[in-house]
């Protein structure tokens, strides 16, 4: 029984899985990443094509204007600065595309996540032991069975690509220059659109992959689930415990009201329940104090102590201790009974109750 209690069968729950994002641990597929940054670095440089060309040949054409100038200081500070600023316009707006890419990417596949738990030291990070393990571990070496056949996977249909176009070329070395461009244009369009359907269907596997592996990893043992649900319901024994001492000082402060009854109604032994009623402040009579056995005893002791009228009506008493909680007004369907009984107490005693009998 401990053995499969030991064995991480349950899946992950919402709790643990949170914990793990916390710390850093998320399911990241880095084909699907690199993809999505391919795709969209592709689709800007073709978008862009026009004016990264338009870049180019204003550089070529400014330093086409420099032949025949003496060269001097001044000058190569100008080169250097004009190069700069054309490369960078070359550069930029490429690079601005990927990094936004490369940030939804990781957004598409685990969502905003900010945490500096992996950046906090750890010693173990540079455990040598540690690091040979994780080195030769199994894992690793599905990694790299996966690069291997990733590599494998793309080069062959890169190359394959590559010879079906070279059995075009003795056509096209007749043509002009300008159409041979196009044609290498239109080649590089279709091999770089086939390379992104086959990297695609690889991130898709890797993605499918990374996350079995992910969730597989955050598995539970039986005693985990028992152990997290104590943590955040609470322990059943402490919870008992703080109900307990709840109902003892609820009884507490019962027994310390009992003073203020006007009469306590009787079974006579197993139930006793106290009675106020000021008409100034309340529509009807309110139970203050109810128990059975052992309590109904105390009750009626400490209404004793306090010379407070017990009366004995077995049926009223067990219906009040029925339907009425503590502090609780009676129902009206027992107001003729309580009223018959609250009569009689102030009947009984004129000098302690002659206010409510006006």
């Amino acid at each position: 029984m401990a053995q499969n209690d030991q064995e991480k069968t349950e899946e992950a729950t919402s709790k643990k899985i949170e914990d793990a994002k916390k710390d850093g641990n998320v399911p990241k597929s880095q084909d699907l990443a690199g993809f999505i940054t391919l795709f969209v670095a592709i689709f800007a440089v073709i978008f862009l094509l026009g004016f990264l060309k338009d870049q180019f040949f204003a550089l070529y054409r400014y330093y086409q204007s420099l032949i025949g100038q003496e060269i001097d200081v001044k000058l190569l500070y100008g080169i250097a600065v004009t190069t700069i600023f054309r490369v960078l316009l070359i550069i930029l707006p490429v690079a601005v595309c990927v990094a936004v890419a490369g940030i939804i990417a990781n957004l598409i596949q685990f969502g905003f996540i900010f945490t500096t738990k992996p950046l906090e030291p750890n010693l173990n990070k540079i455990n040598p032991i540690k690091g040979l393990k994780n080195l030769f571990s199994l894992k690793k070496l599905i990694e790299s069975v996966k690069m291997t056949l990733k590599v494998t996977i793309v080069f062959s249909v890169g190359f394959f690509m590559f010879l079906s176009f070279i059995k075009e070329l003795p056509h096209t070395i007749f043509l002009p220059m300008i159409a041979q461009l196009d044609w290498l244009k239109e080649k590089m369009i279709i091999l770089a659109f086939v390379m992104l359907i086959v990297l695609f269907i690889i991130a898709i596997i890797d993605l499918l992959i990374v996350r079995f592996q992910y969730f597989k990893d955050l598995r539970m043992t039986k005693q985990e689930v028992k152990d997290e649900y104590k943590q955040m319901e609470g322990d059943p024994q402490v919870k008992a415990r703080i109900r307990r001492l709840q109902m003892e000082a609820s009884r507490r402060r019962m027994m310390q009201n009992i003073p203020e009854a006007d009469v306590i109604i009787t079974n006579p032994t197993h139930y006793a329940v106290a009675l106020r009623y000021d008409k100034t402040k309340e529509k009807a009579p309110v139970v203050i104090a109810k128990g059975v056995d052992f309590l109904a005893l105390r009750i009626k002791d400490i209404g004793v102590k306090n010379s407070i009228k017990i009366v004995e009506n077995p049926p009223l008493a067990r219906e009040l201790y029925k339907v009425c909680d503590i502090n609780e007004m009676i129902p009206a369907e027992l107001f003729r009974a309580v009223a018959e009984v609250l009569s009689f107490v102030y009947m009984s005693d004129r000098a302690k109750f002659g206010d409510r009998l006006k």
